[in-house]
């Protein structure tokens, strides 16, 4: 919840960006679940280990917030 907070106070949460944001989510689901899935199953674990693991440490990622706002807000440039 903090995370969507500072979003949309840096303007990086919009009516005109909820859509690519969907998307982008969307994107990373699908190729995320798979490959968890697929590194439980390289470990010995059921395929319902992998997507556990993965949604709670998704959830834990995004917790924090100002991690993720530095570095949707913050680009490098790559001149320096």
């Amino acid at each position: 919840m903090i995370a969507l907070l500072q979003a949309k106070a840096a303007g990086l949460w919009s009516r005109s960006q909820i859509r690519n944001n969907v998307l982008a989510g969307v994107v990373v689901g699908v190729v995320a679940l798979p490959l968890a899935m697929a590194f439980a199953i390289a470990s010995g674990l059921t395929p319902q280990a992998g997507i556990y693991c993965a949604a709670v440490t998704g959830f834990l990622d995004f917790c924090p917030g100002d991690r993720s706002r530095r570095s949707a807000v913050r680009r490098e440039r790559l001149s320096e």
